[in-house]
């Protein structure tokens, strides 16, 4: 795997022009406007970068973005990768092993999810404070490479504290409501089923969705700093649960994504 990182590091500041970003941004489902926000200098398919995979899902664009945010230089994924994809968890992590060769000290993700919290409302943004991995595996399972992190790394702050207050004093000072909550990871692609979401409550989640837990994990393997948002676009409350489609929650996301970006961008100014 150290091969393929560095050959595709490689390949990135050639095409980049040596381009060097301090923070990663993964976007989620609906969630791709935050890139209209950055000033790009490059934009890279990733059909065009070796040992990347491609995104499948509709609402996935599958670009890379470097430019500047918030007054820092920042790579972008448009697009991201998931199990119920197909893919393997180093497959669906190695972009987070690229960023982190490429010099970024901090990660941030974003996600559509499903509220669980009997106090959430559809469109709600949830800073992520912790998770729960739900997935059937892990992405750090096989043999351990100390250049890329320790055998046993510690999560027991997996989402930076810092990172979490000053999101909520810039919603707070912007008049934007949000919630803290834990966001549980699982493999998707079905939608929960009425008794999964009671189940998932009861480990102490917030939110579930289909992606982000594993990117987490190989950033905090990284050394690197997270800082994590979901936006609510249906709810798993006893008592609310419809029939939902992808579609919708696309709508959903798009329309809480403006107050999203604007938190994401302003975590970014301050680092």
């Amino acid at each position: 795997m150290l091969e393929q990182i560095n050959f595709t590091t490689k390949n990135i500041l050639e095409k980049t022009n040596h381009f060097k970003p301090e923070v990663g941004i993964i976007l989620g489902t609906g969630l791709g406007g935050l890139v209209n926000e950055i000033h790009a200098e490059y934009i890279i398919p990733y059909e065009e970068i070796p040992n990347f995979p491609l995104s499948t899902v509709e609402g996935h664009s599958g670009k890379l973005i470097f430019g500047e945010l918030g007054g820092k230089k920042v790579m972008a994924m448009q697009g991201r990768f998931h199990f119920y994809e197909g893919y393997d968890m180093h497959q669906i992590t190695f972009p987070v092993r690229v960023m982190k060769a490429l010099g970024i000290h901090t990660v941030c993700v974003s996600n559509a999810s499903g509220g669980m919290n009997p106090n959430f409302e559809i469109g709600e943004i949830m800073i992520i404070n912790d998770h729960i991995n739900l997935f059937p595996t892990n992405p750090l399972i096989g043999k351990n490479m100390s250049e890329l992190g320790p055998r046993f790394p510690d999560m027991s702050e997996a989402y930076d504290k810092k990172l979490i207050a000053k999101a909520l004093e810039i919603a707070k000072t912007n008049n934007i409501k949000v919630s803290q909550g834990i966001y549980a990871g699982l493999t998707g692609p079905c939608f929960e089923t009425p008794a999964e979401y009671s189940y998932i409550r009861r480990t102490g989640a917030d939110a579930v969705g289909m992606s982000t837990v594993p990117e987490v994990i190989v950033a905090k393997h990284g050394s690197m700093r997270v800082f994590g948002i979901s936006i609510i676009t249906d709810l798993g409350v006893e008592g609310k649960i419809i029939e939902i489609t992808h579609e919708e929650v696309q709508q959903v996301a798009a329309a809480a994504e403006p107050n999203m970006s604007f938190i994401v961008k302003e975590v970014i100014r301050s680092m």
